[in-house]
């Protein structure tokens, strides 16, 4: 668990467990905080515990063991039975299905929440006007919802959210109902009104792309647990164990074992095959590391580096993607996916050799 101190903590979880019909544990044991201003991702596949985790947070979901705080108040504890209602927590939430109501205006959409408030009608139209500017749907204020496009509809249900200037905005999976297009479109909106406003949020999503594109940090869960927290950098550079590697982006997994110290930092690692590869390691070897994960991005086919690992191969298969070329290459270490610019192509069947730096092959926990 992250640790943070009290006076910039927004949300904090300890121990959280979820249950569900008795003896299926959903979440076991999940720990984190949330700084102030801060953008957490939970991130993970299906049925790993993260949109449970949220709605825990949020009151929607009753634990069964462990407790959260917002804004250093307790809001759930198993220990002390406190478990204040969903109502009472200062949270706000986008759904992914938006729950935006066709029957309305965008205005009276945005100001439902306020009504239910008992805010008067001045402090309702201000608010309501100040949330729909931020996500520049103001002049379609009087437009009915259901006449409103997928990504319209979804900046409604965020203008909804930030109305009422709730203390922490809770996404479930808010753009996985949009195309590609306007997803990245709107991962860019969301990611500056966020910073603008200095919101507290808490995002749920199954999309690697989409945690690694919007946050400050990011939290990979499976089967219920947390495999590691980091930047989207670290995460992305440094995972921990071979689910992470495997699940956030694109790796090579390596075969063989850690057959000693090298210089500075470094280990030596026996690639299956007999290829002697310099990696990165955690601080603390058990001895049982079998496997080091290289990204598909960091290999380069040619020219290397002084210090650059190599591995001789051959290409099987070239398959273009647009953006980018993906190579299919066998080495005595394996078959290594290698992604590269579409320029230079390169045929398949050529000799080559792969090259990447030490620091960006990582030796994962047992």
């Amino acid at each position: 668990m992250s640790s943070r101190d009290s006076s910039t903590t927004r949300i904090e979880v300890k121990d959280l467990v979820v249950r569900y019909a008795g003896d299926v544990l959903a979440v076991n044991g999940v720990g984190f905080t949330v700084g102030r201003g801060e953008h957490v991702t939970l991130l993970g596949p299906s049925g790993c515990g993260k949109t449970t985790t949220l709605r825990a947070i949020a009151g929607l979901e009753p634990p069964t063991g462990g407790s959260i705080s917002i804004e250093n108040r307790t809001v759930y504890s198993a220990k002390d039975r406190i478990n204040i209602p969903a109502e009472g927590r200062g949270v706000s939430m986008v759904f992914q299905s938006y729950a935006v109501w066709p029957h309305m205006t965008v205005f009276d959409n945005v100001a439902y929440g306020l009504r239910v408030r008992k805010q008067s009608a001045a402090d309702i139209k201000a608010n309501v006007e100040r949330a729909l500017d931020l996500v520049q749907m103001r002049h379609l204020a009087e437009r009915a919802a259901s006449k409103l496009s997928g990504g319209q509809q979804q900046r409604v249900a965020l203008a909804r959210a930030i109305a009422f200037s709730p203390t922490v905005v809770l996404f479930d999976e808010p753009l996985s109902n949009l195309d590609a297009k306007l997803r990245g479109e709107m991962r860019v909106e969301l990611r500056e009104l966020q910073s603008r406003l200095g919101i507290t949020s808490v995002y749920v999503t199954h999309d690697q792309e989409e945690a690694l594109a919007i946050s400050d940090r990011v939290i990979v869960m499976n089967v219920g647990v947390i495999e590691q927290i980091g930047t989207p950098e670290d995460i992305y550079n440094r995972p921990r164990n071979r689910f992470v590697a495997d699940f956030v982006g694109s790796a090579n997994l390596i075969k063989g074992r850690v057959i000693g110290k090298s210089v500075e930092g470094r280990v030596a690692f026996e690639a299956e095959g007999g290829h002697l590869l310099q990696a990165t390691a955690p601080a603390a070897l058990t001895g049982r590391e079998t496997e080091v994960a290289v990204r598909t991005a960091y290999i380069g086919i040619g020219e290397a580096q002084a210090h650059d690992n190599t591995l001789p191969g051959t290409i099987r298969r070239r398959m273009f993607h647009g953006d980018f070329i993906q190579y299919v290459v066998d080495c005595p270490a394996g078959v290594m996916i290698v992604r590269r610019p579409p320029t230079n192509q390169i045929e398949e069947g050529a000799k080559i050799t792969l090259s990447f730096p030490p620091e960006f092959c990582v030796v994962l926990e047992a």
